[in-house]
């Protein structure tokens, strides 16, 4: 999609066909994924599918443009850096792709789920202030 349709960013999603539901995903995280999915949507004024999948890959502008450093190392990182491609404007494809959830799948416990669901909120209030604002950035 990068190569062949001119987009800068693509994230897979595992919501576009049910994946997530089909491929065993708890319903409480399907339920958090879809509130925090709507509430970025809301503040940024965006229309993705999905944020929240490891599924993603960027241009070279992109890692080249965007201080990504910056941003934290722990599961959050991701959601930061999409808030900046966001409100940079580029260009983004969504791709669905499969999800499969079995115990040894995801490292993600509730404690962390909890302080990632509470980083995405805060990072997308930012993100709807930077961009009400006509900022281009977060940081």
């Amino acid at each position: 999609m990068i190569v062949e349709e001119n987009y800068e960013f693509v994230i897979g999603s595992r919501i576009l066909v049910n994946g997530a539901l089909k491929g065993g995903m708890p319903l409480y995280k399907y339920i958090s994924n879809r509130f925090l999915i709507l509430f970025q949507n809301i503040c940024l004024g965006n229309k993705l599918s999905e944020y929240h999948t490891g599924y993603r890959i960027y241009s070279a502008d992109i890692l080249r443009d965007i201080d990504y450093e910056q941003f934290s190392d722990d599961f959050i990182f991701d959601n930061p850096l999409l808030t900046e491609i966001i409100l940079h404007k580029y260009r983004i494809g969504e791709l669905s792709c499969p999800a499969l959830y079995f115990p040894e799948a995801s490292s993600i416990n509730f404690r962390k789920s909890v302080k990632y669901g509470l980083g995405v909120l805060l990072t997308s209030m930012k993100g709807g202030v930077s961009r009400a604002a006509g900022k281009h950035s977060l940081l």
